[in-house]
This record gives structure tokens, C-alpha cells and sequence, in this order.
């Protein structure tokens, strides 16, 4: 497969994950999720509006019983993290007692699935953990254990597969990174 190079507003961006590999390492995350949770009824929560590309391919191959929710976060603006989780939103379900985890498009700060974790914990949940479709871990400004990773990468700026830069990309089938 040839990269190609697309434009969105002001930057231009080069092909970096095809949708094939992004399909094959959501089919390992599911795997190892049926297999960790297979007796517990899971409650996915998914975090809007990155993830829903990743979470409807996640849970297209998740074979168990479980739940599905959708809050919605927000922590940026443009390309950067603000630094502020900010409730839009919120959670209805009772999840005390309950197998939570929560369905992220990208960890990179860590701002966003730190506030989230704080609130959750609040509820007596019988476990929380994180999955996600993309990590930077160079960018981790708050100790997190993020059990499952589809693919960590460096920092850069990415689009595509759920992932946008200001509005524009969410709809492209691969993951695009920003040419400096």
C-alpha cells in the first residue's frame, strides 16, 4: 500500500497506520478482552467522539456478554490538551459492583482518562480499566496502567479512524500523521 498525502484546514498529512493493521490489533484487544472477562458482563464505556470507529470494530469482535455506554469528555482545542477535563456527557448507569472499562481513542497526556478514572472510582466500581486504541507514552503526565493497547507511537499529531483535527478527518478509514 502507497502512502498518500491528504489536506485538512491548515496542515497537511501523510498516511502512517493502514485501516488493516488498525483491524488486526483490534482483533488481538478483543481476544484478549473475551478472555479476561469472560464470566464478568463487562459495561464498555466509550468515550465520544474518538472512539466510535474503534468501538463499533472492538465490539463487532467481542464475543462475551456485555454492556455498552457513551459519555462524552472533552480536553482539546486545535492540536493541544487543554489540561481540563470537562464533563459534556455524563454516565446514567449504576456501575457499583460492576467490570468497567473504558474505550479511549488516544492516551497521550493522559488528562482526559486520569479525570475520568477519578470519577469513576468515586462510584465503587468492581474494576476499571482502560483500553485504547492509541497510546503516546512519551506524553504521560499522570502515572496511568493502561491494560490494553492496540498500538503505542510517538508524538506526533495524528487524524483519522475517529481521530480529527478541528472538526476534519474523524471519517477517514486509516490513521494519517501531521507532515512537519
Amino acid at each position: 500500500m502507497n502512502p498518500r498525502t491528504i489536506q485538512i484546514h491548515d496542515c497537511e498529512f501523510s498516511t502512517y497506520i493502514f485501516e488493516e493493521e488498525i483491524i488486526a490489533r483490534i482483533t488481538m484487544l478483543a481476544e484478549q478482552l473475551d478472555k479476561d472477562y469472560a464470566e464478568k458482563r463487562p459495561l464498555f464505556l466509550a468515550v465520544l467522539n474518538g472512539s466510535f470507529m474503534f468501538v463499533a470494530d472492538l465490539l463487532k469482535r467481542v464475543s462475551m456478554p456485555c454492556e455498552i455506554s457513551f459519555i462524552r469528555l472533552a480536553s482539546y482545542q486545535d492540536m493541544h490538551s487543554t489540561g481540563k477535563v470537562k464533563e459534556i456527557l455524563g454516565l446514567n448507569e449504576d456501575i457499583e459492583g460492576r467490570h468497567v472499562v473504558v474505550l479511549e481513542d488516544i492516551v497521550d497526556t493522559g488528562h482526559t482518562v486520569h479525570g475520568l478514572l477519578q470519577q469513576l472510582r468515586e462510584r465503587n466500581p468492581a474494576s476499571v480499566e482502560v483500553a485504547t486504541l492509541l497510546m503516546k507514552p512519551d506524553c504521560l503526565q499522570h502515572p496511568l496502567d493502561v491494560k490494553y493497547v492496540a498500538r503505542e507511537i510517538p508524538n506526533d499529531f495524528v487524524v483519522g479512524y475517529g481521530l480529527d483535527y478541528n472538526g476534519l478527518g474523524r471519517n477517514l478509514r486509516d490513521i494519517y500523521k501531521i507532515v512537519p
